[in-house]
């Protein structure tokens, strides 16, 4: 377990929900309900922080939620007990999930690999745990390539690298890098917010 990012997390745990319950997230319910939509099989979520995704995920699906700090599943608990289907929480650190290969037909991530220490390595392993052909489906932020934002989120990165995720990342590529055949990349916000959608 990578102990200096378990820290961090647990450290965001308590402010988390005030930071992103409201602003961040009522913005974006339109598309994370669309996004949760194709759930089907069993499907592993990685970093499912205080839960806050959960309310939009389809009822009836079988979810395993990780996530590497204990005070961010310790909150996620009541909203995971309300879920109308079956969800169980793990802690777990994103490079060695502890899962045999092949077990999952879906992973969701959700604003996640903008704070994976080793992004690549943690997507290889999320590879690993999918079945062939299984799906990787992912809701992030990265960097930009627009200018003034590309500015902007280089200058802001040293920062909010130190209290929680990096904003300069290029996950597509990251994806790509992992071995994942790269099947769809939308914007939804600039070229910054973005799904994924990827094959194994």
């Amino acid at each position: 377990m990578e102990s200096v990012t378990q820290k961090k997390w647990d450290a965001a745990a308590a402010g988390y929900d005030f930071f992103n319950a409201r602003g961040p997230l009522e913005r974006w319910a339109p598309a994370k309900k669309e996004f949760y939509a194709p759930m089907r099989g069993r499907v592993l979520f990685l970093a499912i922080g205080t839960g806050l995704d959960i309310q939009f995920f389809p009822p009836g699906q079988e979810v395993v939620a990780l996530d590497i700090s204990p005070k961010m599943l310790e909150k996620a608990r009541p909203r995971a007990l309300r879920y109308d289907g079956k969800l169980n929480l793990v802690q777990a650190d994103a490079h060695e999930l502890g899962f045999p290969g092949h077990t999952f037909d879906q992973v969701f991530t959700s604003c996640t690999f903008c704070s994976v220490p080793d992004p690549v390595r943690g997507l290889q392993e999320l590879r690993r745990v999918l079945k062939p052909g299984g799906e990787l489906r992912m809701f992030e932020h990265t960097g930009s390539r627009w200018f003034p934002f590309n500015v902007m989120l280089h200058l802001m990165n040293p920062f909010t690298r130190r209290v929680g995720p990096e904003v300069i990342r290029n996950t597509p590529r990251n994806v790509q890098k992992a071995g994942f055949q790269v099947r769809q990349v939308r914007n939804l916000y600039l070229d910054v917010v973005k799904t994924i959608v990827a094959t194994a």
